[in-house]
């Protein structure tokens, strides 16, 4: 069994790659559509300096852990100019899926690297040590997460901006009102959470396709190590 400190250094280390990736991705994706501004800004580096936002990386974090509620927190979203992509419409939709999708991405890549030491460790008949298996199990079950949690249909997440463009050009407009007050319902989200706990929406609506997502890169991992082995 790991102590605390273990898993906190395992743990920080797994959601600085996932968080840092997935906002690079917007970056570059932005950049392939057209929109410079990303990279004129210097954010389309893998430095997790250039991408911390001391409030929602820090400051939210610690006083709710502190405080026993939820832990809640965002890094410094990658600037986009919407209106400087080749379709902004549907370019802005593009910017969004890549942040969720380079998660899913880093998930599989890590089903397939611990599935091809699980096979060769098999054929040398030695064991996984525990702290390799827990950092491969929580660098996929983090980055699934975040991948499934930003497609919420939820401004300021990714999800909003993929419906938004789904949607008839007579809602869009409204819609991107919305959008523009995403961290006042970030901040109305965490609070109704923390208020009731025993309210779990988290958990119901998140936990059971992140865990589906999981079983199906373990699976994934398994037969690599099954073919290795």
């Amino acid at each position: 069994m790991l102590d605390t400190l273990t898993l906190a250094l395992i743990l920080i280390p797994c959601l600085v790659i996932a968080i840092v990736f997935h906002e690079v991705a917007h970056g570059w994706v932005a950049l392939a559509l057209g929109d410079t501004t990303a990279r004129d800004r210097g954010r389309l580096t893998l430095n997790p300096i250039k991408h911390v936002d001391p409030v929602g990386t820090l400051l939210v974090p610690g006083a709710l852990a502190l405080m026993g509620g939820p832990i809640f927190g965002w890094a410094k979203p990658v600037p986009v100019d919407q209106r400087r992509l080749d379709n902004p419409r549907y370019g802005m939709m593009a910017v969004a899926a890549a942040g969720p999708g380079t998660n899913i991405l880093l998930a599989l890549i890590g089903a397939v690297i611990f599935g091809i030491i699980a096979g060769f460790a098999n054929n040398w008949g030695v064991a996984i040590p525990e702290l390799m298996m827990t950092a491969f199990g929580a660098f996929i079950l983090i980055n699934a997460f975040l991948a499934l949690f930003n497609m919420l249909p939820i401004p300021p997440f990714d999800g909003s901006h993929i419906v938004g463009g789904l949607m008839p050009r007579r809602w869009a407009h409204h819609w991107q009102k919305l959008q523009a007050m995403g961290m006042l319902l970030l901040v109305v989200l965490i609070a109704v959470t923390w208020a009731f706990p025993d309210v779990s929406w988290v958990e119901n609506t998140i936990l059971p396709p992140v865990e589906w997502l999981t079983g199906l890169f373990y699976s994934v991992a398994d037969g690599i190590a099954r073919l290795i082995s």
